[in-house]
């Protein structure tokens, strides 16, 4: 089993990322701008993001893929490199930045429950696409260190 390569998990993460900001911008800069728009405005916030908002969106969504792939990497050893694993380690973001990081805003009534659903179906596919985009470009160091051969022997 060969250390995580973290330049391949920085690469493919960034691909992950771009694929997750694009989902999330046209998700919610076009599609459902108009309901943003009247949810920030109704909790007295602006109904446009700021450039910084916008900056911090686009941050998180790189993150998100570096974490996926970085998931994937970890899980590489025990479920094989490919594209299923690839899927389940965005599943496991899905699960856990985006459907219990929405629980809390729906619970205090704050984004309506309906807008949180299709936010959640889309990301589910987001999620994965990402995954599976981010791991193409993972690969394992393929050079064994000679201190790592020779414990080996």
């Amino acid at each position: 089993m060969g250390n995580i390569n973290l330049g391949r998990v920085l690469l493919g993460g960034i691909v992950a990322g771009i694929v997750i900001d694009i989902f999330e911008g046209v998700l919610n800069g076009v599609v459902l701008a108009n309901q943003w728009a009247t949810v920030m405005t109704g909790l007295g916030k602006s109904a446009a993001p700021s450039i910084k908002q916008l900056i911090a969106f686009n941050v998180w969504g790189l993150a998100t893929g570096i974490m996926i792939v970085g998931i994937y990497a970890a899980m590489r050893p025990r479920f094989g490199a490919g594209p299923k694993t690839a899927v389940c380690a965005g599943l496991v973001i899905w699960a856990t930045a985006y459907v219990l990081g929405s629980a809390a805003p729906v619970f205090l009534h704050l984004i309506p429950v309906d807008l949180t659903l299709i936010g959640l179906a889309v990301a589910l596919v987001e999620t994965m696409v990402a995954g599976v985009a981010g791991a193409y470009f993972y690969k394992e160091n393929s050079v064994e260190s000679p201190k790592a051969s020779a414990m080996g022997a």
